[in-house]
């Protein structure tokens, strides 16, 4: 078997640590190494590595004399793993192009360099891994680095609290999966992943083992209730990285859960899909009803992200229950919906983080309620960022309609399960997946109208001015992978064969591809079918008539009239809609139960000059009636605990002495 794919990603990914050593010498040196182009050039080199794993077939595997002395360090490249390491590459590119132009207006160089490749090498690692402890040594690697990331900037405001709330979040995700790596292992400490494959089956806690791989990715993730991180973090670290960490490190995440849960664990019950439906579903409409509230761009963004990997891990919930119930089919149409959201999400997110970055690099600005007007200071930067909203609300004609129309196909087989749960669970999923797509469009139009639209809010808005052209070129180039993906997705799910099928156990979609039109049926022409292709030229010939009859018979006569002025003739820029007010009927709705939302208005009295003020209080229920109590309990022990310090020798020895006795005590029961 020949491991030359799997050689030449573990070249790319120790390059990058080289280069992030360097970068590091370079900082304490004073001077900046040329990170961004070369760690764009290696990226390329790994994702080309992951294309040929993805599009090639057959697993490639290496062994090093690495790590632990009797195991090894063991890699192999599958379809499934390629798959992901082209997502991690691709993005890695992408950043890092963009990065050559944003990078050059960053004020802490030295913080961000060193750990930039860094990164990029340990997710590469991870995908690569094929035993526990290589993967968890690469998983907590790209943990470290991704919080020394996010604290870059640790002086300004909120951003040490962001960077301890992300370690420790991290650290028990970690744990999670240490613990389910260690049952998959058994007592004969198997811990290569090819052994894990040969028990699978007879593992009499495979349901516990699900479970804490659920909890362990889900928190890499941001799956509600273990998201509280991520709206922290992900605004706290530079531009560039927040998209790596929202677009590629959640797809990390999404990773280890399908290895573990479809390849490691064995068949299948149907109930496991039952937590995974339901946590998917929660955080797909919880994650939207957070953004559509946040006046901060990249914080609107981070909650975005939740919303979708809500979207994928529903869509790994659907492959569980189909593929327990042996319809490998619709096991094939459900897992193919989740990973193609999976690539897509991963494009327009970080189209999106882009964009907000090139807005806050013009402006300085990440407050909705100080931007607008943008769209004629910044007109790259508002049509790229506008492409990015419409996909993620899943409008045609682009990619983040098509994945999720699959997963609504995937979603109309159900009643075909044969347990009564799954019947009621599937369809109540499925509403609130629409109900997530219509919020979606609310939050998104919102974003743009506000940011890019009306007058000016600020004078920092006022003076914007276009980012250069690596920034602007990285994202018109997403913008056009976001249509690509839309207007051909049968090419795309062709690619995404090889790891479909190894996931659900041989089944796959049809070719789509060969169909006329590249006309998308992925069950049969008679049932669903999307024609992406006619869809855009419909829209594309329907705009361009549309503006050639208005040119042609539209009367040239000049008359002057007053403007429109939707009601309010004040032109000042404090006079439009703002982000809050476009927000309120759906925190009326959603907030006042979910968020305890509460409006305050204060209204001065007659003959008073007081202003009138309105002022909003929204609660997380989550952080105070689940971390705030923990954190309590634990500062309150810490503190008991602290009398520890101060006890005499004897009272140590005695400690030491109570504490082998009572290990001996469960030795002895144990066996």
């Amino acid at each position: 078997m020949t491991s030359g794919l799997v050689l030449a990603s573990l070249v790319a990914d120790a390059a990058l640590m080289v280069l992030g050593l360097v970068a590091g010498v370079a900082a304490r040196m004073g001077r900046r190494a040329p990170v961004y182009p070369l760690s764009a050039l290696v990226c390329a080199v790994g994702a080309a590595a992951g294309l040929g794993a993805l599009l090639g077939g057959e697993p490639q595997t290496l062994s090093l004399p690495l790590g632990v002395p009797w195991i090894g360090a063991h890699f192999r490249l599958d379809p499934l793993a390629g798959l992901f390491l082209a997502i991690v590459d691709l993005g890695g590119v992408a950043s890092s192009v963009y990065a050559i132009g944003y990078g050059r207006h960053e004020t802490s160089p030295g913080r961000v360099l060193p750990f930039y490749p860094a990164f990029l090498g340990a997710m590469g690692l991870v995908v690569a891994a094929a035993d526990a402890f290589s993967f968890l040594a690469s998983w907590e690697f790209m943990s470290l680095l991704s919080w020394a990331l996010v604290m870059a900037h640790h002086k300004e405001r909120g951003n040490a609290f962001a960077g301890y709330v992300y370690l420790v979040m991290a650290s028990f995700g970690t744990l999670a999966l240490l613990l389910a790596f260690g049952l998959l292992a058994g007592p004969q400490g198997h811990y290569d992943f090819e052994s894990m494959r040969l028990a699978a089956g007879h593992h009499p806690l495979a349901g516990l083992i699900l479970i804490l791989a659920l909890v362990g990715a889900g928190s890499k993730a941001g799956l509600v209730p273990l998201h509280v991180w991520l709206p922290l973090a992900h605004p706290a670290a530079p531009s560039h990285v927040s998209a790596l960490m929202s677009a590629v490190m959640t797809k990390v995440a999404v990773y280890a859960f399908i290895r573990i849960a479809f390849d490691l664990i064995g068949p299948p019950q149907w109930w496991w899909s039952v937590p995974v439906l339901v946590v998917g579903a929660i955080t797909a409409v919880m994650g939207l009803l957070y953004a559509v509230l946040q006046d901060d761009l990249k914080r609107l963004l981070a909650y975005s992200t939740v919303e979708n990997l809500g979207v994928i891990f529903l869509g790994l919930g659907l492959a569980l229950a189909f593929k327990a119930n042996h319809m490998d089919l619709a096991a094939a149409l459900a897992m193919t919906a989740a990973l193609m959201h999976a690539v897509n999400h991963a494009t327009f997110k970080s189209l999106l983080f882009f964009g907000a970055g090139s807005v806050l690099d013009a402006t300085g600005q990440r407050s909705l309620e100080a931007l607008g007007g943008l769209i004629r200071r910044m007109p790259l930067t508002s049509l790229a960022f506008l492409v990015g909203a419409a996909a993620i609300s899943a409008l045609p004609p682009l990619n983040g309609f098509a994945s999720e129309w699959l997963m609504f196909q995937a979603v109309l087989v159900s009643p075909e399960l044969p347990q009564w749960t799954l019947k009621f669970l599937v369809p109540a999923a499925g509403a609130m997946l629409a109900l997530a797509a219509a919020l979606a469009a609310a939050c998104f139009v919102r974003a743009y109208g506000v940011a890019f639209l009306g007058r000016p809010r600020s004078p920092a808005a006022e003076s914007a001015r276009e980012v250069d052209r690596f920034q602007t070129w990285t994202m018109l180039a997403l913008a056009g992978l976001c249509l690509l993906g839309g207007v051909l997705p049968g090419l795309v799910i062709d690619a995404l064969g090889g790891a479909v099928r190894l996931a659900v156990g041989g089944a796959g979609l049809a070719p789509q591809a060969s169909r006329a039109w590249l006309t998308l049926a992925p069950i049969s022409d008679a049932r669903s079918s999307y024609d992406g292709l006619i869809v855009f030229v419909f829209i594309a010939a329907s705009a361009l008539i549309a503006a050639g009859a208005i040119r042609t018979f539209a009367s040239r006569a000049l008359r002057r009239a007053p403007a429109w002025d939707c009601g309010t003739p004040d032109a000042r820029p404090i006079t439009q809609y703002t982000a809050s007010s476009f927000a309120q009927p759906l925190r009326r709705v959603f907030g006042s139960i979910v968020f305890r939302a509460r409006e305050t208005v204060e209204m001065p009295g007659p003959g008073e000059v007081a202003p009138a003020r309105l002022s909003v209080s929204v609660r997380d229920l989550i952080w105070d009636y689940v971390y705030a109590p923990i954190a309590w309990g634990v500062g309150r022990l810490a503190d008991r605990l602290n009398r520890l310090q101060f006890l005499t020798i004897r009272q140590y020895l005695s400690l030491v002495f109570a504490a082998l006795v009572l290990l001996l005590m469960v030795v002895g029961l144990w066996r």
